[in-house]
């Protein structure tokens, strides 16, 4: 009698399960009909679907569907955009609206993988196990939730451990031109951060680039902790707009598991172009050197992702390739406006083989008071006084004009001048990790001043004798191996 009963409210519980899961479900099958295809954007009519929805059309003769994106409206018209080539695409070509935005295929099991745009693998390594979906796009964090930056995060390159420091769930821009040493510069942060995950997305990169990246610039140790996400140059616009969306929904999926990610991307300036392609081909008007407004309004929607959450953390990195060296021009100043500091490099450093090349003194991390002590933060302020003064008066020292003893600072700069070089230079195969990030702020203090400062409980305490004394007054030389 028992054994019935349970039989029974077993098939009630399967019959409820099968209503709601009835009553959920969009039974109703949405189809349309090519008409125009103009450029890059494809015109259906018939079609009911939602700006962000994916669409398959059908191509003939044997080929497979082409995926696309609905982006707009005109006239009573749907307008997509092909996610992939829209050969094959012809007119009265039926297109079929999926009822879901794009979603991407999580798992742990990405790990030490290649992906495209859209999240599929490709580097021949087969398909990734145990997956989830994940929508591509989603909402930042709410404001009030986020935790406050406190801790520290090892970047591995001592340049930025000491001079711009990083914290976790901080948000830093690396504004350089082409060839300046972004990629190397990547790479090399890939290898030795502190951080447990990198997910590593490569918009509108060179096709040449992206295997060289992986090997030379990552290496077999950084892949294996590494998520590379990647959209090269001769992919449709949408593809490597989405491809930021796939690797930002990655490192989601990380954080919400309470893990530390470091999300790098290269570069939200290509993310801009592709936005700036998809714009015009709507029929949006240009705006700032041809930029569309939507370009502007999409970029907090994406820088905004990364950071602090209840559950874990995102720390981002996010390259910026200025045009024409210009460090004010329309999406750089819109970056920096948005992140939590930015790193320059410098292509005057980069041509005097000065690796990695970055422009100190231009260079600003505003979380600095946070994460680091007081004494760390004053002696970084001394040498960059040093370095500030040197470069004021190098056109007198370089001619000859300026006299020793004049100026006890720019004594003292000229005398730390080379210490500082060497201690800022660091090889690209240099080897560095978390383990030395305390060494390095130890030099950090010498540099500084004539006193070693020691480190206990991971704060640095000053010598009585030196209480008060400015930290220039003295430059003892200083030998680091470069």
């Amino acid at each position: 009698m028992d054994a019935a009963l349970d039989a029974v409210d077993a098939n009630e519980d399967l019959l409820s399960e099968a209503t709601l899961a009835i009553r959920d479900a969009d039974l109703h099958r949405r189809t349309g009909r090519v008409v125009d295809l103009i450029g890059l954007i494809v015109e259906a009519t018939g079609l009911e679907a939602e700006v962000g929805e994916v669409c398959t059309i059908e191509t003939g003769r044997g080929r497979p569907s082409v995926p696309a994106e609905v982006v707009g409206f005109r006239a009573g018209r749907t307008l997509l955009m092909a996610l992939g080539e829209a050969a094959g695409i012809g007119p009265g070509a039926r297109v079929t609206a999926s009822g879901q935005p794009l979603s991407v295929n999580v798992s742990d099991a990405l790990l030490g993988r290649a992906l495209d745009g859209l999240g599929r693998p490709m580097d021949g390594k087969g398909p990734i196990p145990n997956l989830m979906w994940r929508a591509a796009e989603a909402a930042p964090p709410d404001p009030l939730s986020r935790p406050r930056i406190d801790e520290r995060v090892s970047l591995g390159v001592r340049a930025l451990d000491a001079m711009v420091p990083c914290g976790r769930g901080q948000r830093l821009g690396i504004f350089a031109g082409s060839g300046v040493g972004k990629s190397s510069l990547l790479g090399m942060i890939a290898r030795s951060t502190s951080a447990e995950i990198n997910v590593i997305c490569l918009v509108g990169e060179r096709g040449r680039e992206v295997l060289e990246f992986m090997q030379r610039d990552l290496g077999e140790e950084g892949l294996a902790r590494s998520v590379v996400v990647c959209a090269t140059s001769d992919q449709p616009a949408l593809v490597r707009l989405k491809a930021a969306f796939t690797a930002t929904a990655i490192a989601e999926y990380f954080r919400d598991q309470g893990r530390d990610v470091l999300l790098m991307m290269d570069s939200v300036t290509r993310f801009a172009m592709a936005q700036r392609e998809v714009g015009l081909a709507i029929g949006e008007p240009p705006a700032t050197r041809g930029y569309t407004p939507s370009v502007f309004a999409m970029l907090p929607k994406l820088l905004e992702r990364s950071g602090t959450s209840p559950s874990g953390s995102i720390t981002g990195l996010y390259t910026v390739l200025v045009d024409g060296d210009d460090m004010n021009e329309p999406i750089a100043d819109a970056v920096r406006g948005i992140l939590d500091g930015h790193i320059v490099l410098s292509r005057h450093l980069a041509h005097a083989g000065h690796y990695p090349a970055v422009d100190v003194l231009a260079s600003v991390s505003r979380l600095v008071g946070e994460i680091v002590s007081p004494e760390v933060r004053a002696a970084g302020n001394e040498v960059r006084k040093l370095m500030a003064t040197y470069k004021e008066k190098a056109d007198l020292i370089a001619i000859g004009a300026y006299q020793a003893g004049t100026d006890p600072l720019v004594d003292a700069a000229i005398s730390a001048r080379g210490p500082i070089d060497a201690f800022l230079k660091q090889g690209v195969t240099e080897p560095s990790s978390a383990e030395h990030a305390d060494a390095t702020l130890g030099q950090l203090a010498t540099l500084s001043g004539s006193f070693e400062a020691p480190i206990v409980d991971g704060v640095f305490e000053l010598p009585p004798d030196h209480a008060g004394m400015p930290l220039h007054n003295a430059i003892p030389p200083l030998h680091i191996p470069s």
